[in-house]
């Protein structure tokens, strides 16, 4: 079986997530492609657009959001992710029951004894009128008869697991502020959510498996089951053996990949690349060394944005009245010291909408 070097993942992984290339593509399709965005940070989908798209107007996302094509939902990994209408309506009762356990995991105790199928009754009882509600406010109407488990973990439950809910605008658009207001999805979208496959197959979970691939592959199923939050998808990845290609990579864990998925070759150079804070082409694996160093792994999960020199995670970087601030984690070549300040200037610009170009990258750290 061939054997995938953590350069070669790389590689694949840049292609695949659209950040070797910038893509010409429309801001819905490749949230789409990208099986979405995480997205707990309302502003940070902006970015991870912007590196990734030729073109990127984010005036553009702010009216896919009011338009309704693309939706703020509690999804992979109960957090909240920018995904496309049509996605999180096939894929939301697949994640119904990680959802519930994720829920359960965090309120156990406060949730003992409390019959969740009838709370999550009440909870679309309440809000099939289609009006936005703030979680507290929910609370205030759910907990004269339901007053065990306490304003957050009856709040939790029902906006984060129980009911399938979006969060309204302006929450989410660029350059404002909102609270969240939750709307159930669907009152917000028109139709329900698509139920569970009657026969006991799992479509769903087959086309997650293949969406996977394509936006993250080559992967093993434990990177698929990190990315998701679901248990492996096992009857799905069993399913779909016939259809894709295997390799291993160099701890010998077998990675999956759809057949004509681009995997470029490891020389491939790779521009400079800002990503966004809990990006998922970090996040999206259960093994990240392909993208990020196991001594800095804790970036990933700390909200830090970091900042991609030859594909791989060199940096984190802020941004303060309008000068983007890089600070180096290893010490850069004079070549890549200039790279990553020509495309901080660039994002700069674009944060600044024209009005800065400031960049500072700080001295770099010894190695």
């Amino acid at each position: 079986m061939t054997v995938l070097d953590n350069r070669a993942l790389n590689r694949a992984t840049l292609a695949r997530q659209l950040l070797l290339d910038r893509a010409d593509l429309p801001a819905a399709d490749a949230v789409a492609h990208l099986c979405g965005l995480q997205a707990q940070e309302p502003q940070e989908p902006f970015v991870g657009l912007w590196s990734r798209l030729a073109a990127f107007d984010p005036a553009v996302l702010s009216d896919l959001l009011t338009r309704r094509t693309v939706v703020r939902t509690h999804l992979m990994r109960r957090t909240v992710h920018l995904v496309s209408a049509d996605d999180v309506l096939a894929w939301r009762s697949r994640h119904e029951a990680m959802l519930r356990q994720r829920v359960l995991g965090v309120y156990r105790d406060d949730l003992e004894g409390v019959d969740l199928d009838k709370l999550a009754a009440e909870g679309r009882e309440l809000m099939a009128d289609g009006e936005p509600r703030t979680a507290a406010e929910i609370v205030r109407e759910l907990a004269p008869r339901w007053p065990g488990p306490g304003p957050r973990p009856l709040g939790e439950a029902v906006v984060a697991a129980l009911v399938p809910m979006a969060q309204a605008p302006p929450r989410g658009l660029w350059r404002t502020k909102g609270g969240v207001r939750n709307v159930a999805l669907a009152s917000w979208l028109g139709r329900p959510v698509d139920p569970p496959a009657p026969d006991g197959t799992d479509p769903v979970g087959q086309a997650l498996v293949r969406r996977y691939l394509a936006a993250h592959g080559p992967a093993a199923t434990a990177d698929l089951r990190a990315w998701s939050g679901l248990a492996g998808l096992p009857g799905a990845v069993a399913a779909l053996r016939g259809e894709l290609v295997s390799f291993r990579d160099e701890r010998g864990r077998e990675l999956l990949d759809l057949p004509d998925a681009p995997r470029p070759d490891p020389g491939t150079p790779a521009p400079v690349r800002f990503l966004p804070a809990f990006d998922n082409a970090i996040l999206g694996y259960q093994d990240r060394s392909r993208i990020i160093d196991d001594a800095h792994r804790g970036l990933s999960v700390a909200g830090e944005r970091v900042v991609l020199v030859d594909g791989r995670t060199a940096a984190t970087w802020t941004v303060t009245e309008g000068t983007v601030t890089v600070d180096p984690l290893r010490p850069f070549s004079r070549a890549d010291r200039g790279a990553v300040a020509d495309e901080g200037r660039e994002l700069a610009l674009f944060l600044s909408d024209g009005a800065s170009d400031r960049v500072r990258v700080a001295a770099s750290r010894r190695s």
